[in-house]
C-alpha cells in the first residue's frame, strides 16, 4: 500500500504536469487534524481546472493513479444531482487499498464549496488562505427552543408508526421507521448532550460515529442496545430503550438549556406504546373508551 508521501507526490505531479490545472487541495479526513489517522482515510481531491471536458472525454487518464478494484462515476448515476460542466468525478478503490476520490471542478464552482481543505498546489494564487478555525463548522450547534421542541415532537409522534407496525409484524416497515425517523431524533438529541457537556465546541462525526467518546459507557451502551434485532419481540424491547434514552436525555437537555419539555406528550405516546404492545390480535378497537386510561395513571 503507498504510503501518504507517495500518493502527495503523484497528486501534485499531475496537477504541476497539467496546463489545464492550475490548483489541487485536499479536503475530507486528511485536510482535517481532529480526524484520527488511520489507514481508511480516504485522499479527497479536487483539481481546479479550465475545463472539465477534456476529463470526462478521456477517462483513460485517471489510470495514472494506479490499477482499481471497482470505482463510480457519481455524476453519472441517477441518484444524485449534478453539472458536469462544473464538476465532474472518480471515486477509486484502489488495488493497493487507498481510495482517491478525485473531482476536477471549475474555479467559481470549487471555490464557492469550499470548508476545510489543504492546498497542495496553486498556479495562479486563487486558493484562499486557510483557517484552522474551519473545523468549527463540524461542531454540534446550540439548538434553538423551537428546534429542540421539534425533534421531541417527531420522535414521540413517529412512535405511533413502531406501535402500529409492531403489533402488525411488520418488520421492514418498523425498522425503516426506526431507523430514518426515530433514531435521528434520538442521536440528535444525544448530540445536545454532547454539546451541552462540552460547551458545544466538539463534533459527534458523521452520522455520530465519536459520540462514544463523549457518553458515558451505560449510556452509548443504551443507545446500541436500541438497534435491537430484526424480530418483533427485540423491536418491542429496543423501542422502549429508545422511549426511555429519548425522555432523560431531552429532560437534561431542556435543563441545561432552559427549555420546556412537553411531558404531557411523552407521556401519551409512551402510554399508547405500551398499551399496543398488548393489545390482542384480534381486537376490534385500539382503544374502548370505557377502559381509557386517565390522564393521572399515565406514567413513562
Amino acid at each position: 500500500m503507498r504510503g501518504e508521501k507517495e500518493m502527495i507526490e503523484l497528486i501534485k505531479a499531475t496537477a504541476l504536469g497539467d496546463d489545464n490545472i492550475r490548483a489541487a487541495y485536499l479536503e475530507g479526513s486528511r485536510a482535517n487534524p481532529s480526524v484520527p489517522r488511520d489507514i481508511f482515510r480516504d485522499y479527497d481531491v479536487v483539481y481546479i481546472v479550465k475545463d472539465t471536458k477534456p476529463y470526462r472525454e478521456n477517462r483513460g487518464w485517471i489510470d495514472r493513479f494506479g490499477e482499481r478494484l471497482y470505482m463510480q462515476y457519481p455524476e453519472e448515476n441517477a441518484e444524485y444531482p449534478c453539472d458536469v460542466e462544473n464538476c465532474y468525478g472518480w471515486l477509486m478503490q484502489l488495488a493497493d487499498g487507498n481510495r482517491l476520490d478525485l473531482h476536477v471542478c471549475t474555479e467559481p464552482y470549487a471555490l464557492s464549496k469550499l470548508e476545510l481543505y489543504e492546498t497542495l498546489v496553486d498556479k495562479d494564487k486563487i486558493m484562499p488562505e486557510e483557517r484552522n478555525d474551519n473545523v468549527k463548522r463540524y461542531w454540534i450547534l446550540r439548538p434553538q427552543e423551537k428546534r429542540f421542541q421539534d425533534v421531541c415532537n417527531e420522535f414521540w409522534w413517529c412512535m405511533n408508526n413502531v406501535a402500529k407496525g409492531l403489533w402488525r409484524e411488520e418488520l421492514p416497515y418498523v425498522l425503516d421507521v426506526t431507523d430514518f425517523h426515530v433514531r435521528p431524533m434520538l442521536k440528535q438529541m444525544l448530540e445536545w448532550k454532547i454539546g451541552c457537556g462540552t460547551d458545544f465546541s466538539v463534533s459527534a462525526g458523521k452520522m455520530g460515529k465519536y459520540m462514544e467518546r463523549f457518553l458515558s459507557g451505560d449510556c452509548y451502551a443504551r443507545f446500541l442496545d436500541t438497534y435491537g434485532r430484526a424480530d418483533t419481540k427485540s423491536q418491542w424491547q429496543a423501542a422502549f430503550i429508545m422511549c426511555d434514552l429519548f425522555q432523560e436525555t431531552a429532560c437534561e437537555v431542556a435543563e441545561a438549556l432552559g427549555f420546556s419539555y412537553n411531558q404531557e406528550e411523552a407521556r401519551n405516546s409512551r402510554w399508547f406504546l405500551e398499551h399496543v404492545r398488548t393489545l390482542p390480535k384480534d381486537a376490534a378497537e385500539i382503544i374502548q373508551t370505557a377502559n381509557k386510561t386517565s390522564e393521572k395513571e399515565r406514567q413513562i
